[in-house]
């Protein structure tokens, strides 16, 4: 079933099925906003940006970017098979992929693959890109910063944007992250904290425990916030 399930024909399929499906869904969301003015400055400075939410709100991370106002964005996802899948659907909705990953790997080729991820992500966000990147991914564990967003700030001198999301029904997947798929015409809120950034001869250790921190803070805010919201 799993080698199914990768077949090129069968992720593409799934690809467009998914990605038609947030496209649609997402537009009919009531959203709520907390914070946009933070994004909003940096998306009219139109230089590059790092953006950070959790893997479990991939489906929903589209509402937070307005392509055409916002920085042109790339994605970063995984090098493993599913990502695959992951990333023809979010190219689809208007969101490249950037392939690499932060999990260490003793395969020297994946290796390089991920090195070279990080001179792609740096030589984007150098023409004034925007970068979107999930930093518990690919495998957990669940709201765990990798070293990645950190060391990203630092080298590309870029602000960085802690956003939460959450939308309210939705469907809890039964994976490492418990992803949320959101339904259409319900609520949601989108949350941001910063701008943030990491100077040379920061502690880039102290930051990642800071920044992660902050980012389930704000994720903790949206999923009030969809409380709040239903008392109004």
């Amino acid at each position: 079933m799993k080698s199914l399930f990768r077949a090129a024909w069968v992720q593409s399929t799934l690809a467009f099925l998914l990605a038609a499906y947030l496209r649609a869904t997402l537009a009919t969301i009531r959203w709520r906003h907390e914070g946009r003015e933070k994004a909003e400055a940096i998306w009219d400075a139109k230089g590059p940006v790092l953006v950070c939410f959790w893997h479990s709100r991939i489906p929903l991370s589209p509402a937070c970017w307005p392509l055409g106002w916002a920085q042109e964005p790339r994605a970063v996802i995984s090098l493993s098979p599913d990502g695959e899948f992951v990333a023809k659907a979010m190219a689809r909705i208007g969101f490249p992929a950037i392939r690499g990953s932060s999990r260490k790997d003793s395969d020297p080729k994946k290796e390089k693959r991920g090195s070279g991820a990080i001179r792609d992500i740096l030589r984007w966000m150098k023409d004034g890109g925007g970068v979107a990147i999930t930093p518990d991914g690919p495998r957990g564990p669940r709201e765990v910063m990798k070293d990645g967003p950190p060391l990203l700030g630092r080298l590309s001198k870029a602000p960085v944007l802690l956003v939460g999301l959450a939308s309210k029904p939705c469907l809890r997947l039964k994976s490492w992250d418990q992803a949320m798929i959101p339904l259409p015409f319900t609520r949601g809120v989108i949350v941001w904290d910063g701008p943030l950034g990491a100077a040379e001869g920061d502690d880039l250790e102290a930051l990642r425990a800071d920044w992660q921190a902050r980012l389930s803070a704000v994720t903790r805010r949206a999923e009030a916030g969809l409380i709040e919201a239903g008392r109004e």
